[in-house]
């Protein structure tokens, strides 16, 4: 298990990757310190003006551009809720629902009652009636039918019969005798088709095959070697003549290009890049350490600022905030606002007081006039309550009842 901290891991593999002080050339020692030097005097400006424009970025944030965002975004919602959520929802709410309602109300009206009237009132009988009928029907035709056939197998015996008497009288002598016909004619005929088939073997064997295999043999085959022979001695020679030309411009390429290319690479553009590559190295170490330095040097201007602006503005205002507006303001509480808050409240208690009077008489005043014209209402009659009054107890020789009423 890994025990140690990765922040103490980190400088170790820096140090590890970072070649020994032997093994760097005099190159990278000699332009390290004023590569150093120029690019930290280059990069603390930028770097000041960078962290200045970062806090100013995060105060416009912090201050202005996330609060006019959010309204913004408040306002876009509620335009875009306005604009395309509240229509959809009345048209919806007010148009469509109604709209569908009424049309399923008319189409039930219209097309399902008279469907299913219609399903009831005529097309079930109407069905009933028609599968009796078919039923019917089926019944007759099934009978129609067997006695056809009765009448078909009656038939067909008697037609058998006859069949079967000219079949063993008259067609079997005959079939026969046409048997034996036709064997004698297919023998004449295959004597003669083999007769015929052995001359015109014999005369495509040697009027075809013999002259060709001979021309094939004795002449087409020694032409043939001699024109491979040829063709090879030609190819060897071309192939030779052209195997010169490639040698001759690969050895004429190679010195006049590539050897040429190959020295200025390894004499000249090697030794190039590696001094490039170095000061590149060094410059990008020393960016690297410049902004780090200028990183600090810039949080300690920062804090000097603001410590600066703290000592001449914060604590000035603090102090006069504490010791002159704090009483003064504590004055004006205790010997202006709460006498005007206090005379405001009695105010306010003698104006709710002449006002609530003020109804008392207006509501007395409708009772007087509303009792000259109609009258004293009447009072309501007493009634004779049959249960004990809510005063009296219950004892055991009292009765609660109204039958056992002492």
């Amino acid at each position: 298990m890994d025990l140690e901290k990765p922040s103490a891991e980190r400088p170790a593999s820096r140090e590890a990757e970072r070649p020994a002080p032997g093994a760097e050339g005099c190159l990278a020692v000699a332009i390290r310190l004023p590569v150093r030097i120029v690019v930290l005097v280059l990069v603390v400006p930028v770097r000041m003006v960078w962290d200045a424009l970062v806090v100013a970025g995060r105060f416009l944030r912090d201050t202005l551009l996330r609060p006019v965002g959010r309204a913004l975004g408040l306002v876009l919602a509620w335009v875009a809720r306005a604009l395309f959520v509240w229509p959809w929802v009345a048209l919806w709410r007010y148009v469509l629902r109604p709209a569908g309602t009424a049309l399923v109300r008319l189409g039930q009206v219209l097309l399902v009652v008279p469907a299913v009237w219609l399903y009831r009132a005529v097309l079930t009988p109407l069905g009933h009636a028609l599968s009796w009928t078919v039923r019917k029907t089926a019944a007759l035709l099934v009978l129609a039918l067997t006695g056809v056939l009765a009448a078909i197998e009656w038939f067909g015996g008697g037609v058998g019969a006859v069949c079967g008497w000219v079949y063993a009288r008259l067609l079997t002598p005959v079939g026969r005798a046409v048997a034996l016909v036709s064997k004698g004619v297919g023998m004449v005929l295959a004597a003669v088709a083999f007769g015929v088939y052995t001359a015109v073997a014999w005369l495509v064997r040697y009027l075809l095959v013999v002259p060709a295999v001979w021309l094939y043999t004795w002449v087409l085959t020694p032409v043939g070697r001699a024109a491979a022979f040829l063709a090879g001695w030609f190819a060897r020679i071309v192939g030779t003549v052209f195997t010169g030309i490639g040698v001759a411009l690969y050895r004429t390429a190679r010195v006049l290009l590539v050897l040429p290319a190959l020295a200025v690479w390894r004499w000249v553009l090697v030794p190039v890049g590696r001094a490039l590559a170095v000061v590149a190295r060094e410059i990008g170490e020393a960016l690297g350490h410049a902004w780090r330095i200028a990183g600090y040097v810039s949080l300690a201007v920062g804090r000097f600022l603001a410590r600066l602006f703290r000592w001449t503005f914060v604590e000035p205002a603090r102090w006069v905030y504490r010791t002159v507006l704090t009483p003064v303001g504590h004055a004006v509480r205790d010997l202006v606002l709460k006498p005007a808050a206090e005379a405001a409240r009695a105010v306010r208690r003698t104006v709710r007081q002449a006002l609530e009077a003020a109804r008392d008489t207006a509501r007395q005043a409708r009772a007087d006039f509303r009792r000259m014209l109609f009258g004293t209402p009447a009072e309501p009659r007493p009634v004779a309550r049959r249960e004990p009054a809510a005063g009296e107890t219950r004892t055991l020789g009292s009765s609660t009842t109204a039958l056992m009423k002492d």
